[in-house]
């Protein structure tokens, strides 16, 4: 079976995807001269959070800036609470909160100019709101931006792109370079805010233990294309790993398996749909010749770097 053939498509994924969806993308593609983009499509879910996983330079950030419009795809279309951008990008950005990889301030201006400063931008500015995210967030609002730490900086980007109350919020490895604690901090109250608030949130990350954390949906990018777009507790379940004593199993279930390392005294190989697998190697099981074992998303992202 080919890596095409196991890759699972965006378009399948479950039906609560296509009822009540907050984007979608749809044949994106964009080349540049060492590196290609899609073609990418997805339909991201209303009032989840939905993780996009994968290396660095996987298109991750070239994904996030073309929903964000910031970079312009060479084909495609992107629809946003079903707008499209040639006609509503400044309906589309009032209702988004956008926090990026680098935080950018004017350094020698303080946390309540900047607030300020980027209020102007947006019809729904809550200034007793922002006022409260900074109380929360411990941040000061006489202090300068360049005395922030780089958490701190990112709990202001934060604040600010949560003030004018978006219905979505995108993060863009929002948690790089992060000490452990800050960075729980921080996935903490994304959880508390689409619990309590209902908002949709779009975090991408090369940490999958962030996303693991917080992730509803999870979207495994590799080279630049989208290879699984599904739930993520269902993908847990269904992805699996096989130890298994040699001639244990056939050939037919070894072509299924990712990572397949055999030797004369055990084997091991990951499989993407354990239930099949089962079907196949019942009698196994039972003899304690094969053991299976959970996967976490890291084994899942390396099985088709590894197979690319």
């Amino acid at each position: 079976m080919t890596l095409q053939q196991k890759t699972s498509s965006a378009l399948s994924a479950t039906k609560k995807l296509t009822l009540d969806s907050v984007l979608t993308l749809r044949d994106i593609k964009k080349n540049y001269k060492e590196f290609e983009l899609g073609s990418i499509d997805l339909t991201l879910p209303k009032g989840y959070i939905t993780g996009i996983i994968g290396p660095n330079g996987s298109g991750k950030s070239t994904t996030i800036k073309i929903i964000m419009n910031m970079v312009k795809a060479d084909s495609g279309d992107v629809s946003v609470f079903g707008l499209d951008y040639k006609k509503s990008e400044k309906d589309i950005k009032n209702r988004i909160g956008y926090v990026g990889e680098e935080q950018y301030f004017y350094s020698d201006k303080t946390v309540a100019w900047t607030g300020k400063f980027v209020s102007q931008y947006y019809t729904d500015w809550n200034e007793n709101y922002y006022k409260k995210l900074l109380s929360d967030f411990n941040l000061s609002p006489t202090k300068k931006t360049k005395e922030l730490s780089k958490g701190m900086k990112v709990k202001l980007s934060l604040a600010l792109a949560l003030a004018h109350d978006p219905e979505l919020i995108i993060l863009d490895e929002p948690t790089a370079g992060l000490d452990p604690v800050v960075r729980r901090e921080l996935l903490d109250l994304l959880i508390d805010i689409v619990k309590i608030e209902k908002k949709s949130v779009i975090i991408s990350s090369h940490i999958t233990d962030d996303i693991a954390r917080i992730a509803d949906f999870v979207a495994f990018m590799v080279d630049g294309k989208i290879r699984i777009f599904r739930d993520k507790d269902e993908l847990l379940s269904s992805w699996k790993k096989i130890h298994f004593k040699e001639d244990a199993i056939g050939a037919d279930v070894k072509s299924e398996l990712f990572n397949l390392s055999e030797s004369a005294f055990a084997s091991t190989g990951i499989t993407r749909d354990i239930s099949l697998i089962e079907n196949k190697i019942g009698k196994g099981l039972a003899s304690g010749d094969i053991k299976v074992e959970n996967v976490d998303l890291d084994d899942i992202l390396i099985s088709y770097v590894k197979a690319e």
